[in-house]
């Protein structure tokens, strides 16, 4: 399904009728991602950072959906969804602390890099396995329905988990139960190096929500307005009790799986290339500039703004500390078993290796 038009233009017919200062926040909301993402994988590069999982190319997907749940909506991520938590208003600065791992993470480096949580901003913890958070999803909005409660879940994974165990399962149970409960399927072609069509023998990823009774739409995830069009059907047809929806986003991812991860060793640049014209923030700024309310002097402006912004989150957190030592034995249980508090106390009061020793 498509909205925006080859030409920039809307299709009537599928408009979601958004007002148009809506649909510049969310070429805005796109923009600033890219910004961000383009900055961490600079200074991943330059050993800044540990690791960067970006979502260029694939904004849409992400954005679009996001805007179309509603605030009270719950937002159970893979790990490429940070701009969906960044437009729910999650602060910049704490993403960036996160990702350094300094004293104010909330995380206090525990965990890697873009696992990023808010319980302010129905926004769950990011598990690495893959598939894992499907079933969590599935389990948040049962428990949504259970209290009488008008709240749905979207939740997002790749095109590879879609051959997970867990998957399944949590087709099944949302199926049955019928769950209000979204699955954003972003199919970007890829499986980290598996190409889609060798990892299912379907034709395409929405099919496979037949087996469950599950309703099911493929629209292009490029298209931002028709990616909102297709989840807030979804998270209609869950308020109205019509239980859970599965939505297939075809897009493409532009970069790595990861900053860890080298696309040229198994696809070509020729391919690459050929999507980089599909980019869909280039379809989402034709169209606004076709309704005359953003032009080159506005996207520079903004582009300044948003890159000033990284830069300064950066700079404060390079400055902060490091969590202190004693982080790692807190938030484990509600209360401290013995053995911890031993454990602690050998770490923090134990002798410490000097300079010389760590570098030897």
């Amino acid at each position: 399904m498509h909205v925006i038009r080859d030409d920039g233009s809307l299709d009537p017919t599928r408009d979601p009728g958004l007002s148009i200062d809506e649909v510049v926040a969310l070429y805005k909301a796109m923009v600033r991602t890219r910004i961000v993402d383009d900055r961490l994988e600079k200074i991943q590069r330059q050993g800044r950072i540990a690791f960067h999982v970006g979502s260029l190319g694939e904004e849409a997907a992400i954005i679009g959906a996001a805007g179309a749940l509603r605030d009270r909506d719950w937002i159970v991520p893979c790990y490429r969804e940070v701009g969906a938590l960044l437009w729910r208003g999650y602060p910049l600065q704490q993403y960036v602390d996160h990702m350094y791992g300094n004293a104010d993470d909330p995380l206090l480096g525990r965990q890697m890099p873009d696992h990023t949580f808010s319980r302010a901003h129905r926004y769950l913890s990011v598990s690495a396995p893959i598939g894992t958070q499907i079933p969590h999803a599935v389990g948040v909005a049962m428990a949504a329905k259970k209290r009488g409660l008008d709240e749905c879940v979207g939740v997002f994974f790749g095109d590879g988990a879609t051959s997970s165990n867990d998957f399944h399962a949590a087709m099944n149970f949302a199926g049955v139960y019928q769950a209000p409960v979204l699955f954003l399927c972003r199919n970007n072609g890829y499986a980290i190096s598996l190409p889609a069509e060798q990892q299912t023998a379907t034709r395409t990823m929405a099919e496979k929500a037949a087996a469950y009774r599950v309703p099911a739409a493929r629209v292009d995830g490029n298209d931002v307005l028709a990616v909102w069009r297709a989840v807030r059907d979804g998270v209609q047809r869950a308020a109205d009790g019509g239980g859970p929806t599965f939505i297939e986003l075809m897009t493409y991812r532009l970069g790595g799986h990861s900053t860890s991860d080298d696309p040229r060793i198994y696809r070509s640049e020729e391919e690459t290339d050929s999507w980089r014209k599909a980019d869909p923030m280039l379809r989402l700024r034709k169209h606004i500039e076709q309704r005359g309310v953003w032009n080159d002097d506005l996207d520079g402006d903004w582009r300044a703004v948003c890159d000033g912004e990284v830069k300064e989150c950066v700079r404060r957190a390079e400055e902060k500390p490091a969590p202190a030592l004693v982080e790692m034995f807190t938030d484990v249980y509600e209360e401290q078993p013995w053995h911890l508090r031993e454990q602690q106390a050998q770490c923090i009061d134990g002798p410490r290796a000097t300079a010389e020793e760590d570098e030897s």
